[in-house]
């Protein structure tokens, strides 16, 4: 793994806590400090590797450079790369460095790589490349002059990027699936075929795989689905066990399986395992209507192409225009074009500080579906056709839900459903059919109507621009667009914020806004310790000028779904009958709008329904509050909400009852509060089945692993809560015992950045580099990729790290958790607790949250590791949340370090598993 090309004879920079090191264009390497190296940085541009993370480590948030990132994502657009060093070293076949020192010359050497391949005759990215430069080198991008020489110019013209993307076809809709019966007999051979021949017969995963079957067969009654909640340990084998008779019945059917997913992850897995299955359907070319297998996510994941031509052609300005030349390289050779957590490098965005990323994705309001003349190649429609014909539909709970809510098309609408990390369907159903009368919605509605106030910047439109034609010819159309758009003005406008805080707001939304920001801070019981928090405060005995202004609230609302309604009917009405005057552009400018306006309505209705019950008696149904959004101490949103006390009610109506079957599997799905019964009793009511009638079936398979033997729960009882220097010191010796291979979760992000504070900096000259949530700017998909590539470096976060991150191996060896992760004392919780035990709920929410974090550290047979709790107070009832035979040792942090060191292994097997995991990661990412 040596550098073919000769080092780039420009100066290069490297920064970590450990130190600053600079090599300079002869090749001498030296030690510097921070203020000489904002002062080499300021002087020349210098070579460097993620600037904001430099930017970061040096103090100085004005820093720029060469950054090597931007330029392996121009010459290796939607290809994988760790954005560290040594993830950088193997993308490109060099040497990994060995001590930070000898980064900068890495930096040199890699730079030289990626311009060679700019000159080789293979480079399979080359298309397009010369004409994007010419744009970036016209954007002042400090790449372009350095990488001109390298790119010749082509002998034709190259095509532009919007003529180069294929269109999707229409396909015919697919026939209603055959009703056919699994036999056990045929589920063990297509596992068996799935595992490989020659694999373990694993009993576990063979009668799961036979139960899994349940869900796929012929529905006997109307609303009484097959309904199947199917624990499965970690390292059962659950994704092949249920894709075995999920693809038997695909095939024999002919219809779809939805597989429903919580986090990106197990997205990405699922993706990968497919193809055990769906050879012809790897994912690895943009989807087509032909298509077996699809990975469906909601719109605002993916690139809109109009809004990236409106950045290209002038939208975007300063850095955020180079990151759209960057995304359109990207564009022209993406799988998807799913920019969250698809082929898009997760940094990419938060090099230029995540402006930009969001900009270009599909944002609400703005789609005018068929009438984009981008309609044919994009990305959102070629998907939502592909998940029309495929076979397997991989997607998410929220997906799956709203789909199923809206139900107007047929072909989207899931019937066999498969709800992986099923522990997650309360959650994203109390989500899903949640209701928020907020300034930040109500000013988008707004928008929406209306358009962009005066001086703003954007292509977005109001219904008088996307319906223009119908306000020429159609009266009533006009009409009621006309209507609609005065009805509006009562919205919050720009400025609503700073007007509430100056007591002068304008209108009826905006009067009540600022009336729940007075009764939310007049009943903040606080004392001002929460300054930077959010504040909420239950929506009762709310006096009669509140209740007076939500009444002019809700009829200002009311006036304004009026004409939309109307607007709505007069649409239809010219599709069924259209004038001659309508021509193909009009009518799918009229779809599109007619698409928009269904789901503004449901929205108006439901915040008219929310404001009429204020002020009367209370819904047993519902939990209401008021509640001032703030971070750091700084406002920026206030509203009313609006959640189902069980949103299983719901969930049971809108997906259960349409369906024919469905499964909800998880390794924690049940309570393992040392009950079985009382266990399912609660998973069973979690799973909406009581709001149907339809009785589960139960089925649980153990995880194969020795946990007595690869695991400990060490419980350390002589920290002090709340004690922030002794809590940072016992993360740092953890870390330190370990030898890195630690991932820390934390309750509160204060904590977290308070301990990173203390102690990165002391860990970076041990070698062992500290990560975390919330401090470093990177995305957290990166962060975990970084993690998960290096066994030296530890990383900290909160709760999107205790469920959704998944290395197996020696990367992560130790979980520490900073408490015991009690449920944050919300209204909503305090509603729920009072109907749902008292105590005994709160429990059951510790227990799955600690089941979930100790479900971080054995992922294979091969793991070992320990899950420290750094709490003295920890209830014995709570140790049922581990695997039976898991150790759980009460001890001081000195014993904890003694164990943990002891399980460490030697420096030689560190390397080895360093080599080994860095090699898989890149194949696993080539792979997916």
């Amino acid at each position: 793994m040596a550098c073919s090309a000769t080092p780039l004879p420009l100066p290069a920079l490297h920064a970590s806590h450990g130190g600053c090191w600079l090599r300079h264009a002869d090749g001498e390497t030296r030690a510097i400090g921070k203020g000489e190296a904002i002062v080499a940085a300021a002087d020349t541009p210098l070579l460097l590797l993620n600037a904001p993370l430099i930017a970061t480590r040096l103090g100085y948030p004005d820093l720029s450079g060469l950054d090597l990132l931007e330029l392996f994502a121009f010459v290796h657009p939607a290809r994988f790369c760790v954005p560290t060093p040594k993830g950088l070293a193997f993308a490109l076949g060099l040497q990994p460095p060995a001590s930070d020192d000898a980064v900068p010359a890495l930096l040199q050497s890699a730079a030289a790589e990626l311009l060679a391949h700019c000159e080789d005759s293979a480079w399979p990215e080359r298309e397009g490349a010369w004409s994007v430069l010419q744009s970036l080198g016209r954007l002042r991008w400090p790449w372009a002059p350095v990488i001109a020489p390298h790119i010749a110019q082509p002998d034709r013209a190259e095509r532009w990027l919007f003529s180069r993307l294929p269109e999707w076809d229409e396909a015919p809709e697919r026939p209603q699936p055959a009703q056919v019966t699994l036999s056990a007999e045929d589920i063990d051979a297509q596992l068996a075929a799935l595992t490989g021949r020659d694999a373990e017969v694993r009993p576990g995963q063979q009668d799961y795989a036979r139960q899994a079957a349940h869900a796929f067969a012929p529905r006997q009654r109307p609303g009484a689905p097959h309904l199947l909640l199917a624990q499965a340990g970690t390292g059962t084998g659950k994704t092949l066990g249920y894709l075995a008779p999920a693809s038997l019945w695909a095939e024999r059917s002919g219809g779809t399986i939805w597989v429903s997913t919580y986090t990106k992850n197990l997205q990405r897995q699922l993706r990968q395992e497919s193809r055990r299955v769906w050879q012809d359907g790897a994912p690895d070319a943009a989807p087509q209507a032909n298509q077996r297998v699809v990975v469906r996510k909601g719109r605002e994941n993916y690139l809109c192409l109009l809004n990236l031509e409106d950045a290209l052609q002038g939208g975007f300005g300063g850095r955020a225009a180079i990151m759209a030349q960057l995304v359109a390289r990207w564009a022209a050779y993406t799988q998807d074009g799913d920019m969250i957590g698809g082929d898009l490098p997760g940094w990419l965005g938060t090099l230029f500080r995540q402006r930009g990323i969001k900009a270009l994705t599909d944002q609400r309001g703005e789609c005018v579906y068929a009438g984009c003349p981008h309609y044919r190649k994009c990305f959102i429609e070629r998907s939502a056709r592909a998940s029309a014909q495929a076979d397997l539909v991989i997607a998410n709970h929220a997906l799956v839900m709203v789909n199923a809510a809206r139900g107007r098309d047929h072909a989207q609408r899931p019937t066999r459903i498969i709800f992986d990390e099923g522990h997650h369907v309360f959650e994203a159903a109390d989500s899903t059919f949640a209701a928020a009368l907020t300034g930040a919605e109500a000013i988008e509605l707004r928008r929406w109507v209306i358009g962009p106030e005066r001086g703003s910047k954007g292509r977005r439109r109001g219904l008088a621009a996307r319906l223009a034609d119908v306000s020429s010819y159609d009266e009533q159309g006009a009409r009621a667009i006309v209507a609609a758009r005065e009805a509006a003005e009562a919205l919050p406008a720009d400025g609503w914020l700073q007007r509430l805080h100056d007591n002068a707001p304008s209108g009826p939304l905006e009067s009540l806004l600022g009336a729940v920001r007075s009764v939310t801070y007049a009943r903040d019981e606080s004392g001002g310790q929460e300054a930077g928090y959010g504040l909420e405060t239950e929506a009762a005995q709310l006096d009669g000028n509140f209740v007076e202004l939500a009444g002019q609230a809700q009829a200002a609302l009311a006036d304004l779904r009026h004409p939309l309604m109307k607007l709505t009917g007069r649409l239809e009405a010219l599709l069924e009958e259209p004038p001659d005057w309508l021509d193909g552009q009009g009518r799918a400018r009229i779809e599109g709008a007619r698409h928009s306006l269904g789901w503004r309505i449901d929205l108006i209705a439901a915040w008219e329904a929310l404001l009429n019950r204020l002020g009367g008696p209370a819904d047993p149904d519902f939990v209401d509050w008021l509640a001032v959004d703030r971070s750091e101490a700084r406002e920026f949103d206030m509203g009313i909400h609006r959640r189902w006390l069980d949103p299983m009610k719901p969930f049971a109506r809108v997906v259960l009852e349409p369906a024919h079957g469905v499964m909800l599997t998880s390794a924690t799905l049940t309570d393992r509060s040392g009950h079985d019964e009382d266990d399912w009793q609660n998973a069973v009511a979690r799973s909406g089945a009581p709001h149907i009638e339809a009785s589960p079936r139960l089925c649980a398979a153990e995880s194969p692993f020795d946990y007595a033997a690869q695991a400990e729960v060490l419980i350390v009882t002589d920290i002090k809560k709340g004690d922030i220097p002794a809590l940072a010191g016992a993360y740092a010796r953890l870390i330190e015992a370990a030898q890195g291979g630690v991932l820390g979760l934390f309750t509160a992000i204060r904590r977290l950045r308070a301990v990173h504070g203390r102690i990165a900096d002391r860990l970076a000259r041990a070698g062992l580099p500290l990560y975390a949530q919330h401090v470093d700017p990177i995305d957290t998909g990166t962060l975990v990729d970084i993690f998960r590539d290096d066994p030296h470096a530890s990383l900290l976060g909160t709760d999107a790290l205790r469920d959704g991150v998944d290395v197996p191996g020696h990367s992560l060896r130790c979980v520490v958790m900073e408490q015991v992760p009690w449920p944050k004392p919300s209204i909503l919780h305090r509603a729920r607790r009072a109907v749902n035990g008292g105590s005994s709920h709160d429990d059951r929410i510790i227990r799955a949250r600690l089941a979930q974090g100790f479900g971080r550290l054995i992922r294979t047979k091969d793991d070992h590791g320990h899950f420290v709790v750094l709490s003295a107070a920890f209830p014995s009832r709570l140790l049922s949340a581990f695997p039976k035979g898991t150790p759980v040792i009460r001890l001081t942090l000195d014993e904890a370090l003694q164990r943990i060191a002891a399980g460490v292994c030697s420096s030689d097997d560190l390397r080895t598993a360093t080599a080994q995991k860095a090699t898989g990661v890149q194949a696993a990412r080539d792979e997916g």
